[in-house]
C-alpha cells in the first residue's frame, strides 16, 4: 500500500558523475561540452573538491565527484543532454576529438548520439525542440 503523504522532495538539482581527475573533468566539460562552472569548493578532508557544472541556463548541474572504491569512473551515467541541433553538436565534438557514437535517427524519435568523457563515462546528446 502506498503512503498518501506527499514527499517533501521537490526537484532534482544535481547528478554526480565519478571522475579520476577533477581538473581534467572540468576542462572536458567546459572546453568540449560548453558547460559553465557553477561551484568549486575545496574539500580537503575528502581529498578533492565539490565541483558543479552545467550548460548555460540549465537548472540541473553535474557534480564531478572523485571516483573511489565502490564508486568507479567509466560508467553509463544515464544523463541525457539536450541540444537544438544534434547534427551540428555531433560534428563539433568530433572536430574536437571527443569520443562520440553514431548519430542515430529513427522515425518519430529525436536524433541522438552517445559521447564519452575523459574517464569513459557515457552521456547521451538528444535533439530537443
Amino acid at each position: 500500500m502506498t503512503d498518501p503523504t506527499p514527499t517533501p522532495i521537490t526537484d532534482v538539482i544535481t547528478i554526480g558523475v565519478p571522475v579520476t581527475d577533477q581538473e581534467r573533468a572540468v576542462e572536458f566539460n567546459r572546453d568540449s561540452l560548453g558547460f559553465e562552472l557553477r561551484r568549486d569548493v575545496p574539500l580537503p578532508q575528502f581529498g578533492g573538491r565539490w565541483i558543479e557544472m552545467a550548460p548555460p541556463g540549465a537548472s540541473v548541474t553535474v557534480a564531478l565527484v572523485p571516483a573511489h572504491e565502490g564508486v568507479p569512473a567509466g560508467v553509463q551515467t544515464g544523463i541525457r543532454l539536450a541540444t537544438a541541433d544534434a547534427i551540428a553538436v555531433h560534428a563539433g565534438l568530433q572536430a574536437r576529438a571527443v569520443e562520440v557514437g553514431e548519430l542515430l535517427r529513427w522515425p518519430g524519435v529525436p536524433a541522438m548520439f552517445a559521447v564519452r568523457d575523459q574517464d569513459g563515462n557515457g552521456l547521451e546528446i538528444v535533439e530537443a525542440p
